[in-house]
């Protein structure tokens, strides 16, 4: 994998590419470690025009070229072929997606007779452990080629719809979330998205169309439906048995699986949406220890992903697990997911953190998507650009929003509805509201109602608590609400884990199917499931305290494993 070559005349297509780091995107190898390499692949071989990998197709691995150059070309659904970089001797074709074997983003083919030596997928993640100061090279460049095609639009589908709606947000989000490179077109500007839509959409409801890179056109599909297209989520995992399957991949997830995959366990990943769970959408993140600058949600997160694919974790999003059967009739759990298939776990970490609250508003499920929204990211911020905007909360996350989208926003009218910040925000953050003249406050309120036309936000209704006959209104597109999130932990029922009142999960409590032996701290009340996160009863709602947690809890899956190991007496 590469991109384009800025050193070579213009490219033919659409992208646009830059690298402030191309020394650290494409190193070049020097023969010493191209011999040190050797032990962890294969040698294959391939004449002119062979491909080494196709985009859309799962590639194989990494190749390290040692003979011969490799031509890669981007080329999406609508027929475009965009050149790429040449590569020749002593440089590796791959990118992140190729730790666990991913579907290829580009096409690569040989100019010529090619030389090559083939890493696949486990043997390169084996090649990142033991060669500690290359593998570190390697890593870097992996990365670093993804952001470079997530940055030029690169490669993946192709969304084509008007900016403005709510569905293209929606798919946007989650290919973004999901760290997948995609592009827009606009059918009012672009006259091969304009035929596409005539085409295809033979109602307004049929768009966005997604074009994928086989030529598939998808009509405003659901993000598991995308995520079958793109090759994202595969079949394969019921075939398997994992030490560890995790719920949910926020933050507590997530460093359950690099922990747990780090010290040779394996870890089996499911999240419904994205990676990073709530956390994932957070704009900035500055209270989080070893950023003093911050560092944004979507980036923590994506880090710690990429880690644990390097350490082998099997990351299957989206899916949705259904149930869990803690009958334990041939000694395993089993997970049920909502397209019907079983996976089994030695173990299970219950991380699935917590589901937005919907306030009772008037007609809010017309607009969720459509001008409702319960993030803020780069996305919404666009179509928020010089327009006033209503944000209710008044917690760490409202705040970090609010401070956010007043970069974007002509104005934002903060609803809360308590009478202060003090009990519920971070000092930092009140100080940076009170100081940013574009925020207003507007305490002791609450929002009863929305309005629209043509499906899309157009007022928002609300009243002071101290005077609830007096309703007033915004005229805005764009409502945001961080009024608080409920446990998801309905997948739970029936499977003998008991919840608090609130329905968070208990730990560390005697009793249950743990009998009389001492529970530590992070078990539930079943035995071999453990509970990370802000889905914990009793844990502390912060990015770092479920980071903690995920790191804690692996101690005692080694602990339980180890057990269930040994001979009976």
């Amino acid at each position: 994998m590469s991109a384009v070559d800025t050193t070579a005349g213009p490219a033919t297509g659409q992208h646009s590419f830059a690298f402030p780091r191309h020394e650290q995107t494409f190193p070049r190898l020097t023969p010493h470690e191209i011999e040190r390499m050797r032990r962890f692949g294969e040698l294959r071989s391939f004449g002119h025009g062979e491909a080494l990998f196709e985009t859309g197709k799962p590639g194989p691995g990494m190749f390290v070229v040692l003979s011969g150059h490799v031509a890669i070309t981007l080329r999406d659904g609508l027929g475009h072929v965009t050149p790429v970089i040449d590569q020749g001797a002593g440089q590796f074709l791959a990118e992140i997606g190729q730790l666990s074997g991913r579907v290829a983003l580009v096409d690569g083919h040989a100019e010529g007779d090619v030389e090559t030596l083939l890493i696949p997928p486990d043997r390169l993640r084996a090649l990142l452990m033991a060669e500690a100061d290359l593998g570190e090279r390697i890593m870097r460049a992996l990365v670093l080629r993804r952001v470079s095609l997530i940055q030029g639009g690169a490669g993946g589908p192709v969304l084509i719809g008007p900016a403005s709606l709510g569905d293209m947000a929606r798919l946007q989000n989650f290919l973004t979330r999901n760290g997948q490179p995609h592009h827009l077109l606009d059918p009012g500007t672009d006259k091969d998205a304009a035929d596409l839509v005539e085409r295809y959409a033979a109602a307004r409801s049929d768009l966005p169309l997604v074009v994928c890179p086989d030529g598939t056109v998808l009509r405003n599909p659901s993000e598991t439906s995308l995520a079958l297209a793109m090759g994202m989520i595969t079949n394969h995992a019921h075939d398997k048995l994992y030490d560890v399957a995790v719920v949910g991949s926020g933050p507590a997830g997530l460093a359950t699986a690099v922990y747990a995959a780090s010290e040779g366990l394996s870890v089996a990943v499911f999240d419904s949406c994205a990676f990073g769970g709530q956390a994932g959408a957070s704009a900035r993140i500055e209270n989080y220890l070893g950023f003093p600058t911050g560092i944004s949600g979507q980036a923590l997160a994506g880090r710690a992903y990429n880690q644990a694919q390097k350490f082998g974790a099997e990351m299957l999003i989206p899916v949705s697990i259904r149930s869990l059967d803690c009958s334990k009739r041939d000694g395993l759990f089993a997970l049920a997911t909502e397209c019907g298939q079983s996976l089994r776990a030695k173990s299970v970490v219950v991380a699935s953190g917590a589901r937005y609250r919907r306030p009772e508003i008037e007609n809010l499920d017309a607009y969720e998507g459509r001008g409702v929204w319960y993030w803020a990211s780069p996305i919404e911020a666009k179509l928020c650009v010089d327009q006033d905007v209503v944000l209710v909360g008044g917690g760490n996350s409202a705040g970090q929003a609010a401070v956010f989208l007043s970069g974007h926003a002509r104005k934002v009218y903060m609803i809360i509805r308590g009478g202060g910040l003090g009990a519920s925000m971070s000092h930092y953050l009140i100080e940076r509201i009170e100081a940013t003249p574009n925020i207003e406050l507007i305490f002791n309120a609450e929002v009863v109602g929305l309005e629209g036309e043509d499906a899309s936000l157009r007022r928002v209704r609300w009243r002071s608590r101290l005077a609830p006959d007096d309703v007033q209104s915004f005229d805005v597109r764009n409502l945001f609400l961080f009024v608080g999130a409920d446990p998801a932990t309905g997948w739970l029922e029936g499977c003998g884990v008991k919840v608090d009142r609130a329905g968070f999960v208990l730990t560390g409590v005697q009793g249950g199917q743990n009998g009389e032996r001492p529970v530590p701290l992070l078990e539930t009340t079943v035995s071999g499931v453990f509970a990370v996160g802000d889905v914990r009863s009793g844990s502390v709602k912060r990015v770092g305290g479920a980071i903690g947690e995920g790191a804690q809890v692996v101690a005692a899956l080694h602990g339980f494993l180890a057990d269930g190991s040994k001979p009976a007496l």
